[in-house]
């Protein structure tokens, strides 16, 4: 029986790698019902693991509890609606974007918070957050702005009338956008208390590209960031330039949270927001390095892989290679090679001595020593571990979730297009 492939939303169906070709299509609420296990499904797949996914959210939340911080989780990494309300159902004090077409599909899916944690300059970003302002009441927006021209340029925009001013964030840097100075930054503030569309509501700044992931050296990185911070407050508060309090102060930590969160944590007026984001699927290389200081300065072990790509050997053409059905257009290669975690089933983790060497666009290439170990055979299944989760989601459309028994218990959609 032929079925109606005509892409639905909302719906799952053939129009979408991964799903299962000879299928009816269906309503993403009745995945589960279907019954599929991760061996009936083709290749190549990504899956997210429910124990992995269940245990980063709330272990993140518990942490920043702990530290007297809140997080408001960096949208782009899964842009996914079921991913948002898992985390604000948690806890979340609301989501980060980086600009505003993600804002908007944050704020659809229940956010009453957020932070655009970039630069917004042109008419038609301002018009639009204005348009979403309004079409969610008592939502509190704010976003970066780390220039005079940049105030110029809003100012020039402004529609005026009845709209209120709009928060925002002088954002310090150091390597990307960002104030490098303190005299500058302190000239911006003085300017935002005078401003016809701007209330200035903090501080942000993001470390992410400064990080080693050594102890020594990255906490010098962040005694500099909290005595930039600090400063900047101090002459805030002391001169009465900020119209609404608390302040946020917001920094990146996906690679270094247990150490930003000092920098940022909350104190009398203030609110420290973290904007982590991968942490909720964490990943196998990547970040994993770097989360891996953090365990050890912890003493206890925090976040678990929780994003697979699954992939089928097509061709073994010569001792010690694999060619597999998946490649830069199915996992990401921007921060490293994926990593082979299984082999088959979940059951069966893959060899220490397998390892991936270069994607193709549909092909991953996976190398072994045949003096050492074996290798899979033609139509086995290989899972890779995506080094840096962000750019493997952008090339997923949905994602079956997997329990402990590989059975498909939910599904998960993305809207980076």
């Amino acid at each position: 029986m032929e079925h109606d492939d005509t892409p639905r939303p909302g719906w799952l169906g053939p129009w979408l790698k991964g799903f299962p070709a000879l299928q009816p299509p269906l309503p993403l609420a009745d995945v589960a019902r279907r019954g599929w296990t991760l061996a009936e499904l083709p290749t190549p797949l990504a899956v997210v693991r429910q124990a992995a996914l269940a245990h980063n959210i709330a272990w993140m939340q518990d942490f920043a509890a702990a530290r007297g911080v809140q997080l408001a989780p960096h949208g782009k990494t899964t842009m996914s609606p079921q991913l948002f309300r898992r985390q604000l159902d948690a806890g979340a004090w609301g989501l980060t974007f980086a600009n505003v077409h993600q804002l908007r599909l944050g704020l659809a899916a229940g956010a009453r918070r957020a932070l655009i944690a970039n630069q917004l300059v042109s008419a038609a970003d301002l018009g639009e957050l204005l348009a979403l302002r309004r079409k969610h009441p008592g939502v509190e927006i704010a976003f970066f702005v780390d220039s005079l021209a940049q105030l110029d340029l809003i100012a020039a925009h402004w529609p005026g009338g009845d709209e209120a001013r709009l928060d925002v964030l002088i954002e310090l840097g150091t390597t990307r956008c960002g104030l490098r100075e303190h005299a500058p930054a302190l000239a911006l503030a003085r300017a935002l208390k005078t401003h016809p569309a701007l209330r200035l509501r903090g501080i942000g700044f993001y470390e992410g590209l400064q990080v080693v992931g050594e102890t020594a050296p990255d906490r010098a990185l962040m005694a500099q960031w909290q005595a930039r911070v600090e400063a900047l407050l101090a002459d805030i508060e002391a001169e009465g330039l900020a119209d609404v309090q608390p302040l946020w102060l917001s920094g990146g930590g996906s690679a270094l949270f247990d150490l930003v969160a000092p920098v940022i944590a909350g104190r009398p007026g203030r609110i420290g927001l973290l904007r982590s984001g991968c942490y909720i699927c964490h990943d196998h290389e990547h970040y994993g390095r770097y989360v891996g200081a953090i365990d050890e300065r912890l003493g206890a072990p925090s976040l678990q892989p929780a994003l697979e790509v699954w992939t089928q050997v097509l061709s073994t053409p010569e001792p010690g290679l694999a060619l597999l059905n998946a490649g830069r257009r199915d996992v990401s290669f921007d921060q490293g090679w994926p990593v082979p975690v299984w082999h088959q089933r979940g059951g069966n983790k893959a060899p220490a001595g397998w390892r991936v060497t270069g994607l193709n666009d549909q092909h991953a290439y996976l190398r072994w020593d045949p003096a050492e170990c074996n290798g899979p055979a033609v139509g086995e299944r290989v899972a890779l571990g995506p080094s840096h989760p962000c750019t493997t989601f952008d090339k997923w459309a949905w994602m079956a979730v997997l329990d402990e028994g590989d059975r498909v218990v939910d599904a998960i959609t993305t809207y980076f297009a």
